[in-house]
């Protein structure tokens, strides 16, 4: 069953920047696509968050799976805590190591990268001029780790509500996401 969910970051919703645009994408694309509403995303550690998320979400060889900011990493717990593989996880100003704003609890102490990197097709999506340090510079330790595909941009953090910086629509995700990128 081609499936895909998509992760917000830290202070997002649902219904933030350009997530309910690409879920329609996908929809269209014949996929079906939840973006759970996770209040606590970076506020509660990450193995309590993944023991309650990791059983509500269906994962198969067909799922893709999404992240912006926070999302990111919480992807790659995901994955690591279920060992499923999937067919694309989208890191989306994502990052894996703190970034100067104290404490992530949605970082783990160290990955997996071994067992992570057979797990997905991964797309790591960065800015040089991401406002939060979510930069090219965290997408291509990921990059360096995972293998994949990484693509620089100088667009911030493809959405900020804080820096007011709107994105309500993300061609490019939508295009990987689906299978379309080329």
């Amino acid at each position: 069953m081609k499936n895909a969910i998509i992760f917000h970051g830290t202070g997002e919703s649902p219904d933030d920047q350009w997530f309910p645009w690409v879920k329609e994408q996908m929809e269209k694309a014949g996929y079906t696509v939840s973006v759970p509403n996770l209040p606590q995303m970076n506020q509660q550690p990450i193995a309590e968050m993944v023991s309650q998320v990791l059983p509500t979400l269906d994962l198969n060889e067909e799922t893709v799976l999404i992240g912006h900011s926070a999302g990111a990493p919480f992807i790659l717990s995901i994955l690591e805590v279920s060992g499923q593989k999937i067919a694309r996880a989208l890191l989306i100003a994502g990052f894996y190591t703190e970034i100067d704003m104290g404490r992530e609890p949605v970082l783990q102490p160290h990955y997996d990268w071994q067992k992570l990197a057979p797990l997905a097709d991964y797309y790591m999506i960065n800015s040089t001029n991401d406002p939060w340090k979510c930069d090219d510079t965290q997408g291509r330790l990921a990059f360096d780790k995972l293998g994949g595909t990484l693509i620089i941009k100088q667009d911030g953090h493809f959405g900020s509500a804080s820096h007011q910086q709107e994105y309500k629509t993300f061609p490019l995700v939508a295009a990987i996401a689906i299978g379309a990128y080329q």
